[in-house]
């Protein structure tokens, strides 16, 4: 076989080694500029973007919440105050498992209820990654010591020692001073959201939510390193948070627990207010409830249980509760008809027991089955004749019944400073009229003269009206905020100062005058009706008592107290002034369902104005 001999291409060889270097060198070259200008991409062109970035891993701006402002009585009592407490707090944005899973091991070492998880998961919504969320407040001793023996086990999560707002009276004061509440969604969309950063709660109700921009304050910040575990390393720069303003209310803590006391047990309602000013004193719905179940978000069973209560523990009733003012309404409706001129002091209407109108067999009852007798204004007042107010309500008619009322705010919210109070009602021909679509009837008129039917005042109104009549016509607006200080210096910022409620209830002095001495032999003359609270005092005061029926009684019927159940019997209600002469305080006592005011309302008057007119006169 013969041998074949390869022949070489040497130049087409070397021509084609020296494009695979040429092509190689092309993309290494290409791929060094690409990685030169992303380098300049990223180290020039972007040098700031990706600064910030880095700056911002490193360095976090955390908001420093305000403490929230203290609330005390005239007296220096604390009312609302912060108390240093235990929370389990968790980062998110440190968290390095599954959420559900590490609230579930949480679950494990300290009890989490349902109502936890829903409240975090709401508020965890409206905060950003890095900033802190709490899980459960008030945490015992035991449940601190579990978690930090846990801790390591937990990324994200924080024992943090906040103050927790804290009322020591509890339900005395529930309903004036209300209470905080975890921030809901609502309130966060109308929130400053800048202001509220790192705040969790909010006033809902009573001074609390009145005054909330006062006892918030506003927020600060603080600027801190962390590492790359989000751990804070060191404070860099802090803007403390501008302090919040605590608060001084009217309200005489000792007279406040001393009517609390007297109604306890009972549903009612106690008002007090000084006339000059409108500075309310004590202002007590019973019952009441603790605000301190509120704070951090109330448990169902207990929520439950207040709202399901007969006793209506909710209802603020010396704002919202709407009751019959009963004979409480006779000394204004006297004035009225004085100042009109179609009633004289000394003129006389006979009282036998009941009154009927022209033409009519229908017997409107007095009280006193056997009659007064004969009944002059005064003794009308003092004795609380039906019969003669049934006739002067008569004469006079529903228009200006109205008209008379309305001048001392009946019908019309009184314009507290702490709102949420209802209106009340005097009924009117148009009111009917539009309401119920039908006639007034001349009977109506009747009831309306002692202050039933279709008639509602609230406790506040009748104070209002009461210190009109101890003022001789002033009217005055009532408030619970006496001034505000700043927290931290103690300087005074705010201070409330008297205002009218509207215009004068205008009348001659000679009427004012004679009103008022029926009103004192309410409770110092030898047959007024609340004489028994009047004996032996050491000051002479003026007073009213009234029975709201809560229901009608027929013809052929009498009222037996023992025969009907609780919750039907009459309300007792007593509106007072003292001292007569240069008064301090007027006064409204309303006990539901207590049956005589003289028996049941009037000695708890007594009793509350002994105990302020001696700090008045021994301060």
């Amino acid at each position: 076989m013969p041998l074949t001999k390869a022949i070489k291409h040497v130049d087409e060889e070397s021509a084609l080694v020296r494009r695979r270097v040429q092509l190689a060198g092309a993309v290494v070259l290409a791929i060094a500029l690409a990685i030169l200008a992303r380098v300049f991409y990223l180290q020039v062109l972007q040098h700031d973007h990706f600064t910030t970035l880095a700056q911002s891993n490193r360095i976090k701006i955390l908001p420093v919440p305000p403490v929230r402002g203290l609330i005390f009585s005239s007296d220096g009592v604390l009312l609302a105050g912060n108390r240093s407490t235990f929370t389990l707090e968790i980062v998110p944005e440190q968290v390095e498992e599954e959420m559900g899973a590490l609230l579930k091991a949480l679950g494990e070492v300290v009890a989490i209820a349902p109502e936890d998880l829903q409240r975090f998961q709401a508020l965890r919504a409206g905060k950003r990654r890095f900033e802190s969320v709490p899980l459960r407040f008030n945490l015992s001793e035991v449940e601190v010591a579990r978690l930090a023996v846990n801790r390591h086990r937990f990324s994200g999560v924080e024992i943090v020692a906040r103050l927790n707002r804290h009322y020591p009276l509890g339900e005395n004061l529930s309903h004036a001073v209300g209470y905080v509440g975890m921030i809901d969604e609502d309130e966060f969309e109308r929130l400053d959201k800048s202001n509220y950063s790192g705040t969790t709660h909010i006033g809902k109700s009573g001074v609390e939510k009145a005054y909330e921009g006062l006892l918030h304050g506003y927020v600060g910040y603080q600027q801190v390193e962390v590492n790359a575990q989000g751990k804070k390393i060191r404070e860099i720069e802090k803007k403390r948070p501008e302090p919040s303003k605590d608060l001084y209310l009217t309200i005489d803590a000792s007279l406040q627990a001393l009517a609390a006391s007297s109604l306890r047990g009972r549903r009612g309602a106690v008002v007090g207010l000084e006339p000059n000013t409108g500075a309310i004193l004590v202002a007590v719905s019973s019952p009441g409830y603790d605000p301190n179940l509120f704070v951090n978000g109330i448990d169902r069973t207990s929520y439950r249980a207040l709202l399901g209560s007969k006793a209506t523990p909710l209802l603020n009733r010396f704002l919202q509760g709407k009751y019959p003012p009963g004979s409480t309404i006779k000394p204004f409706l006297s004035l009225g008809a004085l100042q009109a001129g179609w009633r004289k002091p000394e003129a006389k209407t006979w009282c036998k027991g009941w009154y009927s109108l022209p033409n009519s067999s229908h017997r409107y009852r007095d009280w006193k089955k056997e009659g007064h007798g004969s009944m002059n204004m005064i003794n009308a007042i003092a004795q609380s004749c039906d019969v003669y107010f049934y006739a002067l309500a008569h004469d006079a008619g529903v228009d200006e019944a109205h008209r008379i009322l309305s001048e001392f705010g009946f019908g019309a919210r009184t314009n507290i400073d702490i709102g949420g109070e209802a209106a009340g009602l005097v009924p009117s021909r148009e009111w009917k009229k539009e309401k119920r679509g039908e006639a007034w009837y001349p009977g109506e008129t009747l009831i309306l003269g002692i202050g039933q039917g279709a008639m509602l005042a609230t406790p506040m109104q009748l104070a209002v009206a009461t210190a009109a009549v101890a003022n001789r016509g002033r009217r005055v607006r009532p408030y619970l905020l006496a001034e505000a200080r700043d927290s931290v210096t103690g300087r005074r910022v705010i201070k409330t100062s008297a205002r009218a409620a509207g215009p004068r209830v205008s009348a001659d002095g000679e009427h004012w005058a004679l009103v008022i001495d029926a009103m004192r032999e309410v409770t110092h003359g030898s047959r007024g009706t609340a004489r028994g609270s009047g004996a032996g005092a050491a000051y002479e005061f003026a007073g009213k008592t009234g029975t709201a029926q809560v229901i009608a009684i027929a013809q052929d019927e009498e009222y037996d107290e023992d025969e009907v159940p609780e919750e039907l019997r009459d309300h007792a209600l007593f509106v007072a002034f003292a001292p007569v002469t240069a008064p301090r305080i007027a006064l409204v006592v309303i006990v539901e369902n207590g049956g005589s005011g003289s028996a049941t309302a009037a000695p708890v008057a007594r009793a509350l104005f002994d105990h302020y007119l001696a700090k008045q006169l021994s301060g």
